[in-house]
């Protein structure tokens, strides 16, 4: 049995249309072990009410996970989880945060290296969901306006096919429209300092939004320093939450002592 050294303190962030909510499996499970859960609302997500119409910048909607970063106490550090589009923040994160991280944690997310730019390494600026094995475009091709995270809000078991139909439910009564311009357009300074921080990439192996193609393409991009795979559809923390969870506890018993280094 793993033993956890020390209670950490975990930083869930959420995907385009979701909230805090999304980790409602997950966070119980790591409280339970006595760890601190923390699941911020970005700007005009979850129960923040923000128009997310009136967000210019990425700066704004990765805001409540910047001010939570900001306030922690000088040696304190965070295990930041990110899931889907969530993977976008975390690279904001690390970016600006990275003495406040222990190990960032991509969920079935978008992981692209500080430097890059949205429009042009992916189309959206996120991966295409409808970029399909065989390598040819589905409806994007005939309608380039048809996003991923617009067919997500309109039909949730594209994401969640694996998921027991009440999940599917809830989130189709609670999911609801972000930022989208301003996630697509993100993109930040190249910074080498930004690998100091340790990454773990958690694939999500039967996902129909960032296809197992598509991660592998982004692990080969920006290597992580651990690898591991869930049977899930695009929500493992929803469709698999004690394999998440189980993966979750691994990585925190591998957190290092304050002089230790990541174990690669």
């Amino acid at each position: 049995m793993l033993v956890v050294k020390e209670r950490l303190h975990f930083v869930l962030v959420h995907g385009f249309g979701g909230g805090g909510w999304v980790f409602y499996k997950i966070r119980p499970l790591l409280e339970k072990l006595g760890h601190k859960v923390s699941c911020p609302d970005l700007k005009s997500a979850g129960i923040d009410s923000t128009d997310p119409k009136t967000i210019q910048t990425f700066q704004q909607y990765d805001q409540p996970l910047f001010d939570l970063l900001s306030t922690l106490p000088n040696n304190d550090k965070v295990i930041l989880v990110g899931h889907s589009s969530g993977g976008v923040s975390l690279t904001h994160a690390i970016h600006n945060f990275p003495h406040k991280i222990h190990v960032a944690v991509f969920v079935a997310a978008t992981m692209l290296q500080n430097g890059f730019s949205t429009q042009q390494d992916f189309a959206d600026g996120i991966p295409n969901l409808f970029l399909e094995e065989n390598g040819s475009e589905g409806n994007a091709k005939t309608d380039p306006t048809c996003t991923d995270q617009k067919q997500l809000l309109n039909d949730p078991e594209l994401g969640m096919h694996l998921c027991p139909p009440e999940d599917i439910a809830l989130f189709s009564m609670l999911q609801k429209e972000g930022p989208y311009q301003v996630i697509r357009d993100a993109n930040f300074k190249e910074d080498r300092g930004a690998d100091v921080v340790p990454r773990v990439y958690i694939k999500s192996m039967h996902d129909r939004v960032v296809i197992p193609k598509q991660q592998e393409s982004m692990l080969k991009r920006w290597p992580p320093s651990q690898v591991y795979s869930v049977e899930s559809d695009h929500y493992p923390f929803v469709s698999k939450p004690l394999d998440v969870f189980g993966i979750l506890i691994k990585i925190a018993a591998n957190v290092p002592c304050k002089s230790g280094t990541w174990p690669v």
